[in-house]
């Protein structure tokens, strides 16, 4: 339904980590304080008043990096379709949209305009630059429900309730699953401070099955040709015969751009397997890259969510029916687009439990941190957010979802690799993070 995205690699490093989110708490009262005196908003009593809720979702579009246009796209249209059918408890639900543009600046005036227009939260929202956006909303008590998961700033901020396990989760069961069927592992990632975050990750899951730690590849960020890179990959990978190899692209928007290099390059080596995360590669991106005649046919990809062919899909399905047939910017398959669902159902869960009280950032983030649990049709585990996650101890205390899905690329689509889902909660304390 839409046309090819380039993605960035979701899990974005910021300078946010436990110790900064402590301090962050901790200033979140006086900045809540700096707001009231200077610019005449209360955090945590609007946006909830009379008979509206006014919540609001940002994402990037129209620029040349990662586009995300159905996740505001599809909130809006939930919007339509929960009025039709009396509101959130009997109150109408207004969603505001900002386009993020993938640029801190913009991302940083998103926030500044949901303070503004005193949303209740900031719900199902896509944007690289926790650091931007963050403080803000953190020193107006705004809480941030249902983020893509794109930063680690996302697992520490004391105001994020995230709903999947980002790309923490997804490396470690891709580590898990390559472990049984794969000689050496190599990884391919960009040479930045971001992609350092990476290597610990994957190799968390290739050892709780007895795999040796991945060959790190590093890339040049900015890098427009992969040559080399593919070369020295498909050499370490192909180093121990007959023991087949598996290269693992995670170059975010410069993975189609590798794999166009890998394909040439290959061509001189023992045949090798790739493999991949759902941040990195998608529907989208297998279908531009030809399909069933493509670089990553019989590749695996983990994710964090059931196939979109699944049943549990029908009721978000009928929603873009009824209220958003024909928008080519919602694709159900778009990991976006679920994220965003699975934040309003979150959204909806809390209202409910609000009953006829107020409505507000200060009650939405009071029933959050309350400990009341969330169901999501299974589509997640039950979702509950304390003050500290069972991953606190390696940097991620807000991380409550840690399962994954495993697909593979058969004929040119996604499709269940096995039933089930796997919890790599285990997996990820072991993971040696710096």
């Amino acid at each position: 339904m839409t046309g090819r995205r380039r993605i960035r690699s979701p899990f974005h490093r910021t300078s946010t980590g436990p110790v900064t989110s402590a301090v962050r708490a901790a200033a979140a009262v006086a900045a809540g304080t700096a707001l009231l005196a200077g610019c005449g908003v209360v955090p945590g009593t609007g946006g909830g008043a009379g008979d509206t809720v006014t919540v609001m979702t940002w994402a990037p579009s129209g620029t040349s990096g990662t586009n995300k246009p159905g996740m505001p796209a599809f909130a809006q249209a939930y919007a339509r379709w929960v009025n039709a059918h009396g509101g959130l408890g009997g109150r109408t639900l207004k969603v505001l949209t900002c386009n993020e543009r993938n640029d801190s600046v913009a991302a940083a005036k998103c926030a500044r305009d949901a303070v503004k227009r005193n949303v209740v939260a900031v719900v199902g929202s896509y944007s690289l630059y926790g650091d931007s956006y963050l403080p803000t909303l953190e020193g107006a008590g705004i809480p941030y429900i249902g983020g893509y998961g794109a930063t680690n700033a996302e697992f520490t901020s004391p105001l994020s309730y995230p709903v999947n396990g980002g790309q923490p989760t997804l490396l470690a069961g891709l580590g898990r699953e390559l472990a049984g069927g794969c000689g050496p592992v190599v990884l391919v990632r960009p040479d930045t401070i971001s992609g350092d975050e990476l290597p610990p990750m994957l190799d968390s899951g290739l050892k709780a099955r007895g795999h040796a730690p991945a060959v790190d590849e590093r890339a040049a960020d900015d890098t427009t040709e992969y040559a080399t890179p593919s070369t020295r990959a498909l050499t370490a990978a192909s180093g121990q015969p007959p023991e087949k190899g598996c290269v693992i692209p995670a170059l975010g928007d410069s993975t189609g751009t590798f794999m166009d290099s890998f394909r040439r390059a290959r061509r001189k080596f023992p045949a090798v397997r790739t493999a991949a995360t759902l941040g990195n590669v998608d529907q989208t991106v297998i279908n531009a890259s030809g399909g069933a005649s493509g670089p990553y046919e019989g590749a695996y990809v983990t994710g964090w969510y059931p196939a979109s062919s699944d049943a549990r899909w029908d009721r978000m399905k009928k929603v873009i029916s009824e209220q958003a047939f024909g928008d080519n910017r919602i694709d159900p398959a778009d990991a976006g687009v679920q994220t965003t669902w699975i934040a309003y159902t979150v959204l909806k869960a809390v209202v409910t439990s609000l009953g006829g009280g107020e409505v507000s950032s200060e009650t939405v983030r009071r029933a959050l941190n309350g400990g009341l649990s969330v169901t999501t049709g299974d589509l997640t585990p039950t979702l509950r957010w304390g003050f500290q996650g069972e991953l606190a101890a390696i940097g991620l205390s807000r991380l409550v979802n840690a399962e994954v899905t495993l697909q593979v690329v058969k004929e040119g689509r996604l499709v269940p690799a096995r039933k089930g889902v796997t919890d790599l909660t285990d997996t990820l304390r072991e993971a040696k993070v710096n």
